[in-house]
C-alpha cells in the first residue's frame, strides 16, 4: 500500500462535504441487494386477511396465500427483486419421512404457481430442507436411534427440489446442509430439462443459537424440543471448514452460496469473497432480526440508521446480497 503522510494528506478532506463523501464511497446498498424472506400458511378462507403476528418477530407475519400476494404488491412496487418462501406446515401435515414435501399440491407448490402468476418476473426462492414437515422438527429423516440419514435425506431432498422447480421455482435454496445434496439436486434438474432453475446453496449453515425466532414462526421450535442440529450444521468455532463446505458444493454444481447466519459471520463471508469467483449471499437471521428490533423498541438504538448500517457491513463484507426481515421497510427507506 502506497505510504502517505500528514499534511499533504488529509482524509479528512474528503469527508468535510455529503457530496464528496458520496463520491469516494467504496460501497452501496439498493433494493436490488434485497431478498425478502416471507412464511406461508395454510388458508383457511380468510383471504387476505389470513395473518398471523409472530411474537418474536415484531412486524412479521405468517401469511395466507392472498394475504402475501397482496403483501407483495409493494416488495415489487419498491425494487425488491426476489423473495424466500417459508412454510408454516399443520401438525397434521408433518410425518416421519416428510412425504408432504413433495407433494405438487402442496402449500410450498401452491404458493409458488400463485406467486409466478400474479408476478412473473418477481424471483421465488423456495426452501429445500424437510424440518417444517418432520414430525421430529430435525432437517433429516432419522432411524431408530435417532441418527440423521444422510443419503436417505438426500433422496427426499430431491424429490423435494424436483417438485418445487415443477412448480415454477426460480431458485432452489438446499438449507438442510446434508453431504452431498447439491450434486444430486443439480443432476435431477438437470435430467428433468430445468436447465434453467439455479441452486441457491446454504454451504456455511452454522448450528446457531441465532435461529430461535425463525423456528417459532415456521412452527418446527415444539417439535425439535431440546434437540440440536449439531451432527449437520456447521460448528460456530470453525472457519477453514467453510471454505471446504463452499468448494464442494461450488464443484457440485451451485449457481450461488450462502452463509447464515449473516452478521456473527462476516468473517466467513469475507473469507468465501476472497477465494470464489460465485455469487454470495448472507441471510440476517431472526435473532438479529428481533434483537434490533427490540433495542429500537426500547428507544436504544435508531432502528433505522443501525440496519442500513448493518445491511452494509454485509455488502462491504463482499456479499452480493442479503436475505432480510427489513428488506421491505428498507427498500421503502431506500426510496423515499
Amino acid at each position: 500500500m502506497q505510504q502517505r503522510k500528514y499534511p499533504t494528506t488529509r482524509l479528512r478532506r474528503s469527508r468535510m462535504k455529503s457530496f464528496s463523501r458520496m463520491m469516494v464511497r467504496e460501497n452501496s446498498l439498493s433494493a436490488a441487494d434485497l431478498i425478502y424472506p416471507v412464511f406461508v400458511l395454510p388458508d383457511r378462507g380468510r383471504g387476505a386477511s389470513e395473518r398471523e403476528a409472530i411474537a418474536s418477530m415484531p412486524g412479521v407475519e405468517r401469511l395466507g396465500i392472498e394475504a402475501l400476494l397482496s403483501e407483495l404488491e409493494g416488495i415489487v412496487e419498491n425494487g425488491v427483486p426476489a423473495i424466500a418462501l417459508f412454510p408454516v406446515v399443520p401438525a397434521e401435515a408433518k410425518s416421519l419421512d416428510a412425504r408432504a414435501a413433495w407433494d405438487d399440491d402442496g402449500l410450498m407448490q401452491r404458493t409458488i404457481r400463485a406467486v409466478k402468476q400474479r408476478f412473473p418476473e418477481l424471483g421465488v426462492i423456495s426452501d429445500i430442507a424437510l424440518d417444517p414437515y418432520t414430525s421430529h422438527g430435525q432437517d433429516g429423516l432419522i432411524n431408530e436411534n435417532g441418527e440423521i440419514l444422510n443419503d436417505l435425506t438426500c433422496e427426499a431432498l430431491v424429490k423435494q427440489a424436483r417438485s418445487h422447480a415443477e412448480a415454477g421455482a426460480d431458485i432452489v435454496a438446499p438449507s438442510d446442509m446434508m453431504d452431498g445434496r447439491i450434486g444430486l439436486i443439480r443432476n435431477a434438474l438437470e435430467s428433468d430439462g430445468h436447465h434453467n432453475v439455479q441452486i441457491m446453496a446454504y454451504s456455511a449453515k452454522y448450528a446457531s443459537s441465532f435461529y430461535g425466532p425463525f423456528r417459532d414462526a415456521v412452527g418446527s421450535a415444539a417439535n425439535l424440543g431440546k434437540g440440536g442440529k449439531h451432527s449437520y450444521q456447521m460448528d460456530p468455532a470453525n472457519r477453514r471448514e467453510a471454505l471446504e463446505e463452499i468448494a464442494l458444493d461450488i464443484s457440485e454444481g451451485a449457481d450461488m452460496i450462502m452463509v447464515k447466519p449473516g452478521m456473527p459471520y462476516l468473517d466467513i463471508v469475507r473469507d468465501a469473497a476472497e477465494n470464489f469467483n460465485v455469487p454470495l449471499f448472507a441471510y440476517q437471521v431472526s435473532g438479529e432480526y428481533a434483537m434490533l428490533k427490540a433495542a429500537a423498541a426500547n428507544g436504544w438504538l435508531d432502528e433505522k440508521a443501525c440496519v442500513l448500517e448493518a445491511l452494509m457491513g454485509f455488502k462491504r463484507a463482499g456479499c452480493s446480497g442479503i436475505l432480510s426481515y427489513f428488506a421491505r421497510d428498507v427498500a421503502k427507506w431506500l426510496k423515499a
